[in-house]
């Protein structure tokens, strides 16, 4: 479905999603070799948008499995369903059925509670869903150990039914804020790249594109503004998801300059931290108004 580079860099810009030829190369590769891509970058730059444009340029569903610390394989591949399985045993008992058949047909997959994980792989749809397995740093070593089945040969054992596997591979999208390092079994089976903050161009492109109506100039100043921002020592830099939510946030608010009064009233669309806020006010935005 994927002709060419060009062909994807062309449709994720018809989808919205600006962006240099390092992501189509890696895109386009990924759909070729039918392998997972691991995208790692800071927080806002646009990693969780691509599984979404990816769904909408392959005309597909997106399953998302959101990766937070505790999550367990239940949770993630499958999980049965105790109060069904309950209704069935009860009424089997009241019509005589033995324990048996019983035992045989309530672990079916009848009962079974389907996953992000285990509905991604048994999707018999054309073209296969994406799969946004998201901020997979965020979740513990034990379930990364986990995927490494999934990702290497797309089957799940489930022990009382038996291994199931995908008549078509998923689309595989990976997300990493860095908050830990990833163990390099599971980025081996995966395309890797790195999304950095864009440069000044690229944000006032993606600004243009993303919040219509905005002035440019005041695109210009934005843009300049949150590249000076990036060079600051923040406990949490702004990524682009700050830049078009304040760009948004400024466009309602009917601004057209960046005084220091906008600033100060609008600065918790771009920073969130406390420290930080104060740490601009204190030390950086006299300076910044100046230049």
């Amino acid at each position: 479905m994927l002709q060419s580079i060009e062909h994807v860099m062309s449709l994720m810009e018809k989808h919205s999603y600006i962006t240099d030829r390092a992501l189509p190369t890696t895109i386009f590769l990924a759909e070729k070799l039918q392998k997972p891509i691991f995208l790692e970058g800071e927080a806002g730059v646009g990693k969780t948008e691509v599984a979404k444009v990816m769904a909408k340029i392959l005309q597909t569903r997106l399953i998302r499995l959101q990766c937070y610390e505790g999550l367990d394989v239940n949770t993630a591949l499958y999980e049965w369903n105790y109060s069904k399985q309950m209704l069935y045993i009860r009424l089997g008992e009241s019509t005589g059925e033995s324990k048996e058949v019983l035992e045989k047909n309530i672990f079916s997959e009848e009962f079974l509670i389907r996953r992000p994980l285990l509905e991604a792989i048994t999707a018999e749809q054309e073209p296969p869903p994406v799969l946004l397995i998201d901020e997979i740093d965020r979740c513990d070593e034990e379930f990364e150990a986990f995927l490494l089945e999934v990702l290497s040969d797309f089957q799940i054992t489930i022990p009382e039914i038996g291994t199931i596997r995908a008549r078509h591979r998923p689309f595989v999208v990976l997300t990493s804020n860095r908050t830990r390092e990833i163990h390099d079994a599971l980025k081996r089976r995966c395309l890797y790249l790195w999304i950095d903050y864009p440069s000044w161009e690229k944000e006032y492109r993606i600004v243009r594109e993303k919040v219509p109506g905005i002035e440019e100039t005041l695109a210009q100043k934005i843009c300049t503004f949150m590249q000076q921002m990036r060079q600051i020592n923040f406990q949490k830099k702004p990524g682009i998801a700050e830049t078009l939510d304040w760009a948004a946030a400024l466009l309602h608010l009917r601004k057209h300059e960046l005084d220091a009064e906008t600033i100060i009233e609008t600065i918790g669309c771009v920073l969130k931290y406390r420290e930080d806020i104060e740490k601009f006010k204190s030390e950086h935005l006299s300076t910044m108004l100046e230049g």
